[in-house]
């Protein structure tokens, strides 16, 4: 009977420190602002509309998931890399970040502040550091005091964001929200979704408008429609202002028109989900490299001759902007699980 009674105590004990684990993370769930604004300045210069721009999109993985790594969120079991590691893919970053230190705009994900999985390393502060002659504004989308998944090596605590660095001065910096999450319980340890906007004056009184975004992945596509409808709108309403808009980031899914054949390169012809033709409206530039993958899968280490790939990161252009060259740069996935993507455009008059 007392064994029983202990067992019947234990059982207690942990229902209700799973509870109080539980209200813990509803109370202290980050819930931002639909629009927050991070940046205003009306007296910057303005922005060449003769002149070519250069961006680079990278989705940097927290520089935790390079070719050595499996991830546990997509059927691997591991969850950080070593501090070692992790250092020597923050020097392979900055190596390859390296020359690109004149671009006009350079848009990250995945950047961490102040995270378990990165060892707590301010890897913002060391990406601004690379670029000290860049403005730079970040956006925070995930913030949680601990994940506790899985469970024999919990993630912890994450801080992390998007990060859009500027050659020129913004006159307004924006965090949007996108609409839409995961229900509770699980809510309180997800991302909360958003994109940034940059705006920048140019002549005749129009803003050059860049964008950074990171749309969801581990849903059932629901989340991504909602986000993709609510961009739509806000790209439509910018266009419609005369105004001039590139959209760079990880989008989680395939841009219309492309044609899943990558040379020397093993692509997942499984879990492809396209954007919608003619998104957001006709005449709209889908802007990406078709010879090389911007992503792997990371349910085990990158193997060439194995690994399914993809295309995930690229560019969305309004009709009045021109693309003059695109390319992806092949780092072999050594540093990050995605690949950085240049841009050059100009203003189309």
């Amino acid at each position: 009977m007392k064994i029983i009674r202990s067992i019947i105590y234990l059982i207690l004990i942990g229902v209700g420190a799973f509870i109080i684990f539980l209200i813990f993370a509803t109370l202290s769930d980050y819930k931002p602002v639909n629009v927050e604004l991070l940046h205003d300045n009306d007296e910057v210069s303005l922005v060449s509309d003769t002149s070519s721009l250069q961006l680079l999109i990278w989705n940097i993985g927290f520089a935790g998931l390079d070719a050595s790594m499996d991830f546990f969120y997509d059927g691997g079991e591991k969850v950080r890399p070593t501090e070692i590691g992790l250092h020597s893919n923050l020097q392979g970053i900055e190596t390859t970040l390296s020359p690109y230190a004149n671009y006009d705009f350079i848009l990250f994900q995945e950047v961490d502040l102040d995270s378990r999985r990165s060892h707590y390393l301010n890897q913002k502060q060391i990406i601004e550091g690379i670029f000290p002659h860049h403005s730079s504004y970040f956006g925070m989308n995930y913030k949680v005091p601990f994940v506790p998944v899985p469970l024999k090596n919990p993630m912890g605590s994450v801080k992390s964001g998007m990060l859009s660095l500027s050659k020129s001065e913004p006159s307004a910096v924006t965090r949007h929200s996108f609409p839409g999450n995961y229900r509770w319980p699980i809510a309180p340890f997800m991302l909360d979704r958003c994109f940034l906007v940059n705006r920048h004056p140019i002549a005749g009184g129009n803003e050059l408008v860049v964008i950074n975004t990171h749309n969801s992945a581990y849903d059932d596509g629901s989340l991504r429609q909602q986000q993709m409808s609510f961009l739509k709108d806000f790209l439509l309403s910018e266009y419609d202002k005369g105004h001039y808009i590139v959209v760079g980031g990880d989008w989680n899914q395939t841009p219309y028109g492309f044609d899943p054949v990558l040379p020397d390169h093993l692509f997942d012809t499984v879990n492809l989900t396209f954007v919608e033709k003619d998104y957001p409206a006709p005449g709209w530039i889908w802007a990406f490299d078709p010879l090389l993958p911007t992503n792997r899968r990371i349910s085990a280490p990158y193997n060439p001759s194995s690994t399914l790939t993809t295309v995930i990161d690229y560019y969305l252009l309004s009709p009045n902007m021109i693309v003059e060259e695109v390319k992806t740069t092949d780092v072999g996935f050594r540093y990050s699980d995605h690949q950085p993507v240049k841009l050059k455009i100009r203003i189309n008059h």
